[in-house]
């Protein structure tokens, strides 16, 4: 049924589609999303209920849970239950929070078939320089893309982050793009439902939430790059009209005349505009994207936006990536290395793994041990091979 939907997306870029609420609600959609939610870490985690999966399968039984959540559903009886808040502690040591939100584990499996269903549809309207949060994507893919255009002489950066984005995206923004799409009555009712969930904070009170969609909903990310494929279609607009061939001819035109070309990556709130240009041109699309987030209800964080030359340098998901001379030789290429701050993280996760008044178990220490350095050295094996290994040296 997703290959169905997709290709049908595909087909029509104009199409509304309806019917989807028993999609929705259909037994093979909910088992598949349930299976999906006990596969996740999150599911050990519970909700305002108090129930994990756990508990499901040994009180309630699975079968029974879903029967009972699919009745709901067709009903009209499911109301989301409110989102419970848990502040962590952002990375790199600045003292701010990251406010994440944990839903019951029935809204966590009602997400996630909302998200089976609607995800094929909107994949076939995402522009290709989105990479978080989307099938068969990934961060090395988004990094792989930034060398290549560095390489090309894309060398002038728009470094951007989008402030507080899953806390400040509007809705009425979010739920005006999936309308575009959907016009099942009962499917926009469910996500704006999830949208407009209460949440409870960690003093036991009740608050709205008029914008924003929780981090840690399962629905929140695609919702997230539905919203901001505007910046995308904005971005990518001047050369997704003229074709292969006639892209690569427009580009060239464009800098014969002294203009600018630009390439984008994005990855959820985080993204790079690269400028084959000057640094007045990567200024002027500053203003621009300012302008397009507006009517998102989002504006850039002015302490991590920043423009840079790549000879300068600049860091991108954990990766630090910079255009420079390659020693012993008058040739430039640009190269990816491992930025400070998760290099910090992994000191300090080990630190505080090793604290001499720790009361674990030296082999359970070990293992975790291990367990983390083989996570960061998977994600890193890209980066540069002797900036890679003169870290784990350290460790070993």
């Amino acid at each position: 049924m997703q290959t169905k939907l997709h290709r049908w997306a595909v087909a029509d870029p104009g199409r509304r589609f309806d019917d989807l609420f028993n999609l929705v609600h259909d037994p093979a959609t909910l088992i598949l999303a349930c299976e999906r939610v006990a596969g996740n870490k999150g599911a050990r985690t519970a909700g305002v209920d108090g129930l994990t999966m756990a508990d499901v399968e040994q009180r309630i039984g699975v079968p029974h849970f879903l029967d009972r959540l699919r009745t709901a559903l067709k009903t009209g009886a499911f109301v989301p239950s409110p989102v419970r808040e848990r502040k962590i502690p952002k990375p790199g040591g600045s003292g701010k929070v990251r406010r994440l939100g944990i839903p019951t584990l029935a809204d966590r499996v009602v997400q996630a078939a909302l998200k089976l269903v609607l995800e094929p549809i909107f994949e076939a309207d995402f522009q290709p320089v989105s990479y978080g949060f989307r099938p068969r994507r990934r961060a090395h893919d988004a990094i792989a893309e930034i060398q290549l255009f560095g390489t090309k002489g894309y060398r002038w950066v728009l470094d951007a982050d989008i402030e507080a984005c899953f806390d400040s995206i509007s809705h009425t923004a979010v739920m005006d793009r999936v309308r575009a799409r959907i016009k099942d009555k009962r499917v926009l009712a469910l996500v704006k439902a999830f949208l407009k969930a209460r949440l409870l904070t960690e003093f036991g009170k009740q608050v709205d939430t008029p914008t924003g969609t929780p981090q840690g909903g399962i629905l929140s990310p695609l919702l997230a790059n539905i919203a901001l494929s505007a910046l995308d279609e904005h971005l990518h607009e001047p050369w997704q009209a003229a074709g292969t061939m006639g892209n690569a001819g427009r580009r060239h035109r464009r800098r014969a005349k002294g203009l600018p070309t630009w390439r984008v990556v994005r990855y959820a709130d985080d993204f790079v505009v690269l400028v084959h240009g000057d640094r007045a041109h990567v200024e002027t699309l500053h203003d621009e994207i300012a302008q397009v987030l507006a009517p998102l209800g989002l504006q850039l964080s002015p302490a991590k936006t920043r423009i840079t030359h790549m000879s300068d340098g600049f860091d991108f998901l954990g990766f630090h990536i910079q255009w420079r001379r390659k020693r012993g030789t008058e040739k430039w290429y640009v190269y990816t290395f491992i930025a400070e701050r998760p290099i910090k993280s992994l000191k300090k996760k080990i630190r505080d793994l090793t604290r001499r008044v720790s009361q674990a178990m030296p082999g359970d220490v070990l293992i975790r041990i291990n367990q983390i350095l083989r996570g960061w050295a998977n994600y890193f094996k890209h980066a540069a091979a002797k900036h890679t290994l003169r870290h784990l040296r350290q460790f070993v």
